[in-house]
């Protein structure tokens, strides 16, 4: 379609006469185009100059406006080196001009219209920067191969140079690529291309200009040269970046020179700019410099609009690139689908990701449009680097009439968007007025909170005196505020840090109310989250409280997450974060009654199975990078204990323990090959050290594996042929009683089959072949005299109590030989096979009901056995809950009653009474 038929608004001329001049010079161009031509050069000094200068060139030009582009950027690359500024200014006037009608017109987009700018920056740096070396060069001053680069920062970026726009670049250089006592000499030959680059770019000629060209967003430019090594700026970023900076790389891009070191550089900035946890602490830097701007510039609070500015003043451009840089910056480093360059492709993601609203951001969209129109219109008057409004009615008129519109309709239409920005986005910034001062209930505790770690800083110091007031009005609903208090007090002490945290708390007060009933109910729980504080990242995520996903939703998730890891040890920790949010988030379903003790279990488990299926693909790729593949058909993961049982609470370890296949095969085939046993022994090793090692995020499983044949004798890891013959041949009881609760929970499908095949088969062929009844008895007499109940509450230890109806539920499975693995499923199959009466197996599910609920709550609440005076009446409340009970004497009773009842079925079914 024709340049013309694609015209679908035009300005009106301000000045009609110079308008009917320039389109007369022209000839017959169209009525659309000849009105397009004399709105533009009746409204704009500038643009009728580039019209009368370039006539010959532009009509044929709007017969194909994106061809004549591409034909403008391609032509300097035609230029001798001596000519290359010249051939540069020509396709700045013919780029300029053919956007400027492109976008007056309405034949393209504010994209395309920005885009072509920035293209045309892309081109004139790149050119130049090699045109250079490459003189350099040819003279023998610097080496052909110069890892030498260019990043476009802010909207050059990002694709969003407005018309009259300076470019801010920051150029480095790859040292790596050069002898060390060459440095000093290098780096002088690149400094004076970097000179010689801005003075090709920007010196004004007879004939114009390239772009302004800006070189102080480059690390600590008051005293470092113009370019720097890229090693010494990502030094610079990791000591002392700043927010600013972090805000500038969101934009940043490399544009010029050696593009795939510039990529790498970029990359190595990834974890600067995109923190791993939510960054609130971003938006007060950000006010922050709001702030400092509207001060240094004198802008202040005035919304009038002669001399207003549309870029730093209120409701401009600048508050809706901030709202959406420092919300990215924010979440961008748990989602990486917020890490975009645009300000309308942010606003986008945000709302997509949740983090916006669609009517928010669709509405920032719709004025960011606006106000870039307006700010182009500006700029075009003169070709002039401004972003303010006229001062006079003379100026406005101008403006109006290249809107296309009148005086009166424009000054509404600004000051509603104005208002409209600046509401949207003070909010954010600026949530409210100062809080009035806290009510304390305690000073004693919280005079000391000032020698804290978490508040040492000043700035966290003026943070938490923000949330203090909502803090103590938290605290103080709590059914014994004075109780809730200390164990806040317990939390703050534990956090190494303070303004992460209390930023995170200023943005989204509703997480105080949680901290609040944290503190005042599980002082376990408060404990953890002051060691890893991150986990509350996910509470703002939006689906924290929605139903659990199940293990294939999570083995999925956790496998994205850690895929992302650049290493092995960055895979680890990434595990880690992982980990430690999903665990944090069933304890809270669980303090918060959304979900019950049985369902917590299978919740826990489902989450360390996904671990362990997320982690081993990552620990078989270590082993193998080092000693090759694993030798034959591999090796599965079995989760043995509560694990395989599928009911673990907030602070089980794991009982794991690893069959492999080598099916013959001697040795590994690698870069240091071992032995098959060698190998999987290696493999089971760097498993467990995986899981358990404490690493900057902590660890994340104690692993225990003394459940493999013949305990901590026998190998690590056990091929499945032996594993098949010592469960036959040579386990006692204890180990069988083990196996009924084996599940496989990583590795090969295939051995997993086979081994769920041996499990099932021993179990069928050994319940019978010895007196299990009496092993069993004389088990659970050894185990009374071991280790006698920690109190009253104790709900694993003791007659009649978890441990011990868990073991009759083991003997009853392995006397039916049936291979069911969860209690309540082990006490139905015994029912049906007669191994227990129906009242018998009745009797244990009801007291097994009750005591895991009460080991369930009380490990969530302190980590312990049950201890009344610990718990306080937050989770005193919990207990009752979570048991049915109206009263600790009701507890108590029913414990007492349902305990003496289970321990006398298991009697009955077991022989004889061990106490």
């Amino acid at each position: 379609m024709s340049f013309e038929a694609r015209i679908t608004r035009c300005p009106d001329p301000f000045d009609k006469d110079k308008g009917e001049e320039i389109a007369a010079e022209l000839g017959d161009t169209g009525p659309a185009v000849a009105d397009l031509l004399k709105g533009t050069a009746g409204c704009s000094p500038y643009l009728a100059g580039l019209i009368r200068r370039e006539q010959d060139w532009l009509l044929p030009a709007l017969d194909d406006p994106e061809a004549a582009l591409g034909a403008a950027l391609d032509a300097p690359g035609e230029a001798e080196t001596d000519d290359l500024g010249a051939a540069l200014r020509q396709a700045k006037r013919r780029v300029a001009l053919l956007t400027a009608l492109a976008d007056l017109g309405g034949v393209w987009s504010l994209e395309e219209v920005t885009g072509a700018i920035s293209r045309l920056a892309d081109r004139a740096v790149d050119l130049g920067l090699k045109r250079l070396l490459a003189t350099e060069a040819e003279r023998g001053r610097l080496p052909e191969k110069h890892g030498m680069f260019v990043l476009a920062m802010g909207k050059g970026g990002a694709f969003e140079l407005n018309y009259s726009s300076d470019i801010d670049l920051i150029v480095l250089f790859d040292e790596t690529q050069h002898d060390a006592d060459a440095y000093d000499e290098v780096r002088a030959g690149f400094v004076k291309v970097t000179k010689r680059l801005v003075s090709l770019l920007s010196d004004q000629r007879s004939d114009g200009y390239v772009f302004r060209t800006d070189l102080r967003l480059r690390p600590d430019a008051s005293v470092t040269p113009v370019c720097i090594a890229a090693g010494a700026a990502e030094t610079y970023y990791e000591s002392v970046g700043r927010t600013w900076e972090r805000a500038a790389y969101i934009k940043a891009r490399a544009c010029a020179g050696d593009i795939a070191a510039g990529e790498r550089f970029l990359k190595t900035l990834r974890p600067f700019v995109w923190r791993k946890h939510l960054d609130f602490a971003a938006i007060q830097d950000a006010h922050d410099m709001r702030l400092r701007i509207r001060d240094h510039k004198g802008f202040g609070r005035s919304a009038a609009l002669p001399g207003h500015d549309m870029k730093l003043g209120r409701g401009g451009i600048r508050e809706i690139e901030f709202f959406t840089q420092t919300r990215q910056l924010i979440a961008g480093g748990r989602d990486p689908s917020l890490q975009v360059r645009g300000t309308v492709e942010g606003l986008s993601a945000l709302a997509a990701a949740g983090w916006v609203g669609e009517d928010v951001a669709t509405s920032l969209t719709h004025h960011y449009r606006q106000h870039r129109e307006v700010e182009h219109r500006l700029q075009m008057i003169g070709d002039a680097q401004t972003h303010s409004l006229p001062t006079n009615d003379e100026g406005f008129d101008r403006l109006a009439a290249f809107m296309g519109t009148d005086r009166a309709t424009l000054k509404r239409d600004l000051s509603d968007r104005l208002e409209a920005v600046d509401s949207l986005t003070e909010g954010f910034f600026a949530p409210g007025a100062t809080p009035p001062a806290a009510t304390r209930f305690d000073s004693a505790v919280s005079e000391r909170w000032q020698t804290y770690p978490a508040l040492r800083s000043r700035r966290a110091q003026e943070i938490f005196k923000r949330i203090e007031p909502k803090l103590y009005a938290q605290l103080q609903e709590a059914a014994r505020p004075e109780e809730a208090l200390s164990q806040f007090d317990g939390f703050l002490r534990g956090l190494p840090a303070g303004v992460q945290l209390f930023s995170l708390f200023d943005a989204n007060p509703q997480l105080l109310g949680l901290i609040a009933d944290i503190c005042s109910t599980a002082p376990a729980l408060a404990a953890y989250l002051s060691r890893n504080a991150g986990v509350l990242d996910a509470v703002i995520g939006g689906d924290f409280f929605s139903p659990w996903p199940g293990v294939e939703h999570l083995s999925k998730d956790m496998s994205e997450e850690i895929g992302r890891a650049t290493d092995y040890e960055a895979a680890l920790d990434a595990a880690r974060r992982w980990a430690k949010e999903w665990h944090f988030r069933v304890g809270v379903h669980h303090l918060r009654g959304l979900v019950g003790a049985e369902e917590v279990g299978k919740d826990y488990a489902d989450l360390a199975e996904a671990v362990v299926a997320g982690i081993w693909p990552h620990v078989v790729a270590e082993v193998t990078r080092r000693h090759g593949p694993p030798p034959g058909h591999g090796a599965v993961v079995l989760g043995m204990g509560s694990l395989g049982a599928r009911r673990l609470n907030a602070t089980s370890d794991l009982d794991l323990i690893v069959i492999y296949d080598a099916d013959g095969a001697e040795s590994s085939d690698g870069p240091r090959p071992l032995t098959s046993r060698a190998y999987y022994a290696k493999l089971t090793q760097a498993l467990v050290t995986a899981l358990s090692a404490a690493m900057a995020e902590g660890r994340l499983y104690e692993v225990d594996m003394r459940l493999r044949p013949s305990g901590r004798q026998g190998p690590v890891a056990t091929a499945l042929s032996a594993f098949e013959t010592y469960q036959l041949t040579e386990a006692w009881t204890w180990e069988h009683l083990a196996l009924t609760r084996a599940r496989t929970i990583a590795g090969d499908p295939a051995l997993a089959k086979d081994v769920e095949a041996v499990r099932c088969k021993v179990l069928a062929d050994r319940g019978g072949s010895r007196d299990v009844r009496a092993d069993v008895a004389e088990m659970r007499g050894r185990i009374a005299a071991a280790k006698a109940p920690q109190g009253q509450y104790d709900a694993k230890i003791g007659r009649g109590r978890l441990q011990d109806i868990e073991l009759c539920a083991q003997a009853a499975t392995l006397l039916s030989g049936g291979s069911a693995r969860e209690v309540p499923d082990q006490l139905a199959l015994g029912a049906t096979a007669g191994i227990l009466t129906d009242d018998q197996a009745a009797t244990l599910q009801r007291a097994s009901a009750l005591f895991w609920s009460l080991q369930s709550a009380s490990r969530l609440l302190t980590g312990a056995p049950l201890d009344l005076d610990a718990v306080g009446e937050g989770g005193l409340r919990l207990i009752l809950r979570e048991t049915g009970m109206e009263s600790v004497d009701a507890l108590r009773q029913t414990m007492t009653e349902l305990g003496d009842a289970a321990a006398a079925a298991i009697d009955e079914v077991l022989g004889g009474e061990h106490a």
